[in-house]
Order: C-alpha cells, then sequence, then structure tokens
C-alpha cells in the first residue's frame, strides 16, 4: 500500500494511493497515520478495507489537493549522518565506524510539495535527498537487523534540509542546523515494503532550479535500513510511526567547488524510485 494524507496543513486527511490518478478515503476507519494506527497493527485491517473499496469501485480522482507528509508528526525523527562513502568524503570526513546519530525536531515535518522557509541569520542553507523509514511498532533491544524487517511500516523520500553555518559553526551542534521550521519534507506516500522489490538498490535524485545536483541509488549506503533500525535500538527506544532519515548520496552544496547554497526563490525537486517526486520553493525568512 501506498498511504497518503491530503488536505490544508493541520488537517489532513488518510487515504490510499491506487494509482496516479486515484485514491481512497480511508478517514472514516482511520483517524490519521500516526503513533496510534501504526502501533495497534491497523495496517493489516486497513489493507482489507482498501481491498473491498477498490473492488467496489469506490475510488476517487486526485484532483489537485495540497498533499501532506504521509505520516501524523512523529514521537522523534532520528537522523543518520554520513551514510554513504561517497559523501563522508566530498565532506572531508572520515567513513564512520558506527552509524552517527543525531535529532532533528518533529516539527520540522512539512508535505512533500510545501515552501521551505529559510531561518533568519541563514548564509549556507543546503539540500539532503534521502530515503526514510517509518517504525511499525515499539523497538527495543531488537536481536539482529533481520528481526529488523518486522519492525518497519514503509519507506519514504525525505529532504533533510540543513543549515551548514548553524550546523558546523556554531558550535559543531548539528541540531542547531537540521531543525528550523520546515526543514522536513516528507512524501508524497509511505510505501509499504512489499511495494519495494530491493530497498537496497533504489535510485535518488536531485535536481536545483532543473540542474542535477545530486544522484545516487541506496546501494551505496554504508549501514542499510535494517542494521541502522536494529543498532538504534540499542541504545532508545523507537515508537510507532517514529521517522528515520537514512543519509544523503554526495551532490550536496558544501561539498561542492566552491561550495554552493540556496536562495531566497530556488526550487528543489527531488525522488527515490518508487518513492516519488517532491518539490519545494525557498521563501524568505518571517
Amino acid at each position: 500500500m501506498k498511504l497518503m494524507r491530503l488536505g490544508p496543513a493541520g488537517h489532513e486527511r488518510p487515504v490510499v494511493r491506487v494509482d496516479e490518478n486515484h485514491y481512497v478515503d480511508v478517514s472514516d476507519v482511520v483517524t490519521d497515520f500516526d503513533e496510534r494506527f501504526f502501533g495497534s497493527g491497523g495496517m493489516l485491517g486497513l489493507e482489507r478495507v482498501v481491498g473491498e473499496r477498490v473492488a467496489a469501485g469506490a475510488v476517487r480522482p486526485f484532483a489537485g489537493e495540497r498533499v501532506g507528509a504521509p505520516i501524523a508528526r512523529p514521537h522523534q525523527i532520528l537522523c543518520i549522518g554520513l551514510n554513504y562513502s561517497d559523501h563522508a568524503a566530498e565532506s572531508g570526513m572520515p567513513v564512520p565506524d558506527e552509524p552517527i546519530l543525531f535529532t532533528k525536531s518533529p516539527n520540522t515535518l512539512v508535505g512533500p510539495d510545501d515552501d521551505v522557509r529559510m531561518p533568519r541569520g541563514a548564509t549556507k542553507l543546503d539540500w539532503e535527498v534521502e530515503l526514510g523509514i517509518v517504525i511499525g511498532q515499539r523497538t527495543s533491544y531488537l536481536d539482529s537487523p533481520e528481526q529488523a524487517r518486522e519492525h518497519i511500516a514503509g519507506y519514504l523520500v525525505v529532504n533533510d534540509v540543513s543549515e551548514r553555518a548553524f550546523q558546523i559553526e556554531r558550535g559543531g551542534q548539528w541540531a542547531k542546523g537540521k531543525s528550523a521550521e520546515t526543514f522536513n519534507p516528507a512524501g508524497p506516500w509511505l510505501a509499504t515494503p512489499d511495494e519495494l522489490p530491493d530497498v537496497m538498490n533504489l535510485g535518488m535524485w536531485l535536481e536545483v532550479n532543473g540542474q542535477r545536483r545530486q544522484t545516487g541509488s541506496t546501494a551505496t549506503m554504508i549501514f542499510d535500513p535494517f542494521v541502522i533500525v536494529h543498532y538504534l535500538s540499542q541504545f532508545l527506544v523507537l515508537e510507532p510511526g517514529d521517522l528515520i532519515n537514512t543519509g544523503t548520496p554526495p551532490g550536496v552544496g558544501l561539498g561542492m567547488t566552491p561550495p554552493t547554497y540556496l536562495q531566497v526563490g530556488d526550487v528543489m525537486e527531488l525522488g527515490i524510485d518508487g518513492l516519488g517526486a517532491q518539490r519545494q520553493t525557498v521563501i524568505a525568512p518571517r
């Protein structure tokens, strides 16, 4: 299944994408795609409902409605840094021996086509196309990466927007450069694992103003999604609906010669095979 949320910000309703042009509204049986939904095993019942409605022809056309993030605000957004060896190299950092963990404020989550607002004082606004993982059940002290497969609800596209001056030059605290409002566009849909034959072979791309900046593949991850979920479970409890951003391939503005950063009015377009595409415009600070 491909889970989506449609409607104005703060008033999205849950739907399931049937194909490029149609969806099934499930807002009468599901309050939201949130911690309660994932933690209660709602995915199994939803699959039956969607199957029945598709068979009955109860599908609706997409009609230009705003697409929200496919999950409600999560308990936490966890991020893995330098998870592609070639991105570590362009950043001048060694390849990590263990996943590098930092957090991102949950209220950074926005829809895939919502504007990205430049924060006050920003000078080095950057882009990062990433594969996101959504946790499907409470997860702690997993025995193996293989066991982690059972704890993943699905995957989605995220843009881990970053302000490098805040991140690197203000005490080296990554969370400060990652947590401004609108800094985590997500979606357009959450694909359940069965929708992706091989999550470790997905093409990734990002363009700024029509110029290709990032071209990569999940095949070059240092730590795959199952290793990441298993690893994190040894240090903290993952809750249903939690989001994990798994790192970006090379091509970020920080790694360009000379470094190149986003300006007000710039347009980012990005996507991952099987997970759809996003488009954001950078807007001025408040």
